[in-house]
């Protein structure tokens, strides 16, 4: 079975035709359950999210501040498994139709198997993984995989990426790329800060991939500034947050349907 690569490609090409920045939530696997974050998923795209990464927890997280660790840790200590990632996905796919992606780091794939990780992925009805850790010059063997499965592979890029070191990231991946709006590690933060439009205007000359942008959009006046010079706007830890500070587990996919409505709001006043 292929993956969704192309339902991806159609999703960020369809939100661009219509004028606006695609909205991608990222939620975590097993958090707080594995149906809760199924659950979870379906809320965000009830909500207005176009696209979904769910995370595969991990315990050394590197990209990862304290609020998506907190919630690994949830999932982690729960039992979590990549089976688990793997029906968070199939599910969340059947139940919504939006392009679902997985965001982990390369040790455990590696562990799993390239080969298996991209089969299983492809047939839970996946559209491909970002990957923050893979350096471009060691992914010949996972974007092998990857393209016989139909699955993007995307990178991220940061703000002291140099123009060349860009060039050789675009013309290796797939889907989109994943711009870091800063140097650090995921958060909320009051501002995204002018190193991002820069980042994604250097990202745009060397492909035509689709620049989405990520790390600390929290609100709807953060997302319709990143979605004027964007392609999409990535949020997550405003939504995990948003299920951690939450009573009950209703009352997160709650919160969760409601800021995803806030940041569709917010997506489409670039």
């Amino acid at each position: 079975m292929s993956g969704n690569i192309e339902l991806l490609n159609t999703t960020l090409a369809a939100a661009k035709a219509a004028d606006r920045a695609a909205l991608i939530a990222y939620l975590p696997a097993g958090f707080p359950t594995v149906d809760g974050g199924i659950e979870a998923v379906k809320a965000v795209v009830a909500g207005g999210a176009d696209v979904v990464e769910v995370g595969l927890p991990h315990s050394d997280p590197v990209l990862d501040g304290p609020v998506i660790q907190t919630a690994d840790d949830i999932a982690l200590r729960g039992g979590v498994r990549i089976a688990d990632v793997m029906r968070t996905v199939r599910e969340a796919y059947e139940a919504t139709g939006v392009p679902i992606l997985v965001m982990t780091y390369w040790n455990p794939i590696d562990r799993y198997g390239v080969e298996r990780f991209t089969a299983e992925l492809a047939e839970a009805g996946g559209a491909g993984c970002i990957l923050p850790d893979l350096p471009v010059q060691e992914s010949a063997l996972w974007r092998e995989h990857a393209d016989k499965h139909g699955l993007a592979t995307v990178f991220v890029v940061a703000p002291s990426s140099q123009d060349a070191r860009l060039a050789t990231i675009t013309a290796a991946g797939s889907g989109f790329v994943y711009a870091a709006s800063l140097m650090g590690v995921t958060g909320t933060r009051a501002s995204v800060g002018a190193q991002a439009q820069d980042l994604v205007g250097r990202t745009r000359a060397t492909a035509d991939l689709p620049v989405c942008v990520g790390l600390g959009v929290s609100n709807a006046a953060q997302a319709a500034e990143v979605a004027g010079f964007a392609d999409g706007v990535i949020v997550g830890s405003a939504f995990v947050k948003a299920m951690l500070d939450a009573p009950d587990e209703a009352a997160g996919l709650a919160a969760v349907r409601s800021l995803a409505g806030e940041l569709a709001a917010g997506v489409r006043k670039r």
